[in-house]
């Protein structure tokens, strides 16, 4: 479990370098919002992490296994990366930035896939719920971190030097690549490139509502994300500095995101994953509509404040669910493809449905683009009901013997 949270914050630190961070520096740095909005297409390897997956299921490097041999080789390149990106200038040369960000989220995606790989194989299935908490927990510091500490450093000095501390405390997750057990290979895992690449898909889509399942798990978070999206120019916009941004937004509601993991990982051991999906997605949206609310307030840090303690305990509980549900759908002789596959669609509203949030916010102005991102997460919820009638919880595979309930 120790494990597990160290992994969820290795795994959670890189994700706001090429967002709230990113977005700020280039706000910073005078580009407009709509570019700003499109920088959301660099996280697509977030969302295609499952065309590579099968090879690091199927292949195992020299040193220290299959799960930490991978994910000390990403974890490397993700430090240089962070590197890269330092030395770029947002106001000189955007595609440099670009590339440099794009560099980052391929290799963040990486050590994604293989720490949810190590995570899944490491924990039994009744640790599944648990251990999906204090990984969020972890991602949550991770997150907080990057984009908490670093919008309060960039008070101070550069983004450039913010981006280089950020790089050398990723060598917190490569010492706990090598220190930790490796996870013992189940049996019948891929033995040739045709059973890496080919068999996690056969045996996923051959359940019953496949698709129905990844279309829930794309629809699920949509609106929290769309939201996320536009959080930090959101908030510089109706007056917030970047101190104000960096204490009230992301320290205060630090608390309120570990308590929301906690809860919604013990709440998931009383009333199991589809009823607390269900009811974390309804707090979820309402949370959402918080920011409309803080848009007709303005600059107001008791309305902030509300406004992220509310939205943070609700994300943290319906992220919980969200990935305990995404790892009790995965076969242990696939896992780290098929986690990826189940992932990608999650990532999919923080790349492709994410980029036009800028210029739609601009269009529709601040209260009614957060109504709408409220509004457009019912449907997902609406198929969550529809699947729990079809008996989708009858439906999951017997994970400890690799087969088909």
């Amino acid at each position: 479990m120790l494990i597990t949270l160290v992994m969820g914050f290795a795994s959670g630190l890189p994700l706001l370098l090429t967002g709230s961070v990113l977005q700020a520096w280039m706000t910073d740095e005078g580009v407009d919002l709509t570019t700003i909005g499109l920088f959301a297409m660099v996280g697509l390897p977030y969302t295609l992490k499952f065309l590579w997956a099968p090879m690091l299921d199927r292949y195992t490097p020299v040193l220290l296994g299959r799960r930490r041999g991978w994910l000390l080789i990403a974890q490397i390149c993700l430090i240089l990366s962070i590197l890269l990106l330092s030395l770029s200038r947002p106001a000189e040369s955007v595609i440099g930035v670009g590339f440099a960000a794009l560099l980052l989220t391929f290799f963040s995606a990486t050590q994604d896939v293989v720490i949810d790989a190590y995570r899944r194989e490491s924990l039994a299935d009744s640790e599944l719920g648990l251990g999906a908490s204090l990984y969020v927990n972890g991602y949550r510091v991770g997150m907080l971190l990057a984009s908490g500490g670093g919008l309060i450093l960039a008070d101070i000095i550069s983004f450039s030097q913010v981006y280089q501390i950020m790089a050398v405390i990723m060598l917190v997750g490569v010492l706990t690549t090598i220190f930790a057990p490796e996870p013992e290979d189940p049996a019948g895992r891929p033995r040739s490139l045709r059973e890496a690449v080919i068999d996690p898909f056969l045996e996923y889509f051959n359940r019953q509502d496949a698709l129905l399942i990844l279309f829930f798990i794309l629809l699920y978070k949509v609106g929290d994300t769309m939201a996320s999206h536009m959080s930090t120019p959101f908030y510089l916009d109706i007056g917030f500095s970047k101190s104000e941004i960096g204490t009230v937004v992301k320290l205060f509601g630090f608390w309120a995101t570990i308590a929301g993991g906690f809860i919604g990982g013990l709440l998931l051991l009383r009333i199991g994953i589809y009823k607390g999906l269900w009811i974390f997605g309804v707090l979820q949206g309402l949370s959402t509509a918080g920011f409309a609310l803080l848009a007709i307030l303005g600059h107001n840090l008791g309305g902030l404040a509300a406004v992220i303690i509310f939205e943070n305990l609700s994300s943290g509980m319906g992220t919980a669910a969200y990935v305990a549900f995404m790892a009790s759908l995965t076969n242990k002789r696939f896992t780290a493809t098929q986690y990826a596959l189940l992932s990608s669609f999650m990532g999919i509203p923080r790349v492709i449905v994410a980029s036009p949030t800028g210029l739609m916010a601009d269009t529709m102005g601040w209260v009614s683009f957060f109504i709408f991102c409220a509004l457009i997460a019912l449907p997902g919820l609406l198929l969550l009901r529809w699947l729990q009638n079809r008996g989708l919880d009858q439906c999951l595979q017997t994970r400890s013997e690799g087969g088909v309930a």
